[in-house]
């Protein structure tokens, strides 16, 4: 049985990191991209139809944004870029909070495929320590 150091991160730990990164895209793609406007390289998801409904869809929708936050935390995201996905998704909330022209800037700023690029980067350039 291969013994490491308990201080170390357990050896799976990368799987398990790809793993909640798959999860986060998926559901980051259904929040902002799930369907395109036929004829139009135009996409949208959930967080533009939940904004059609006042004040229970945007909530909703930042409730599933922190979520994303949460598990990229988890991951070892740093501060200054959790503090960005923090903007991204109070910017999402605004633009949302207007009815029915909030749905169409739902459809332009899409701010949990925003965050996961920013994720994307983080785990990129190696640093996972957990915070």
């Amino acid at each position: 049985m291969p013994r490491y150091n308990s201080a170390a991160a357990p050896p799976n730990r990368p799987s398990v990191n790809n793993q909640s990164q798959t999860r986060l895209e998926a559901l980051a793609g259904l929040l902002d991209s799930k369907w395109r406007v036929p004829g139009t390289g135009i996409r949208f998801g959930a967080d533009a139809l939940m904004s059609l409904v006042p004040g229970v869809g945007p909530a909703v929708s930042t409730v599933v944004s922190a979520y994303i936050i949460w598990e990229a935390r988890k991951l070892g995201v740093s501060t200054g870029t959790l503090l960005r996905m923090i903007g991204n998704v109070g910017l999402d909330t605004l633009i949302s909070s207007v009815p029915l022209a909030g749905s169409v800037g739902d459809i332009f700023f899409q701010a949990n495929l925003r965050n996961m690029a920013l994720v994307r980067r983080h785990l990129a350039q190696g640093d996972t320590r957990p915070r």
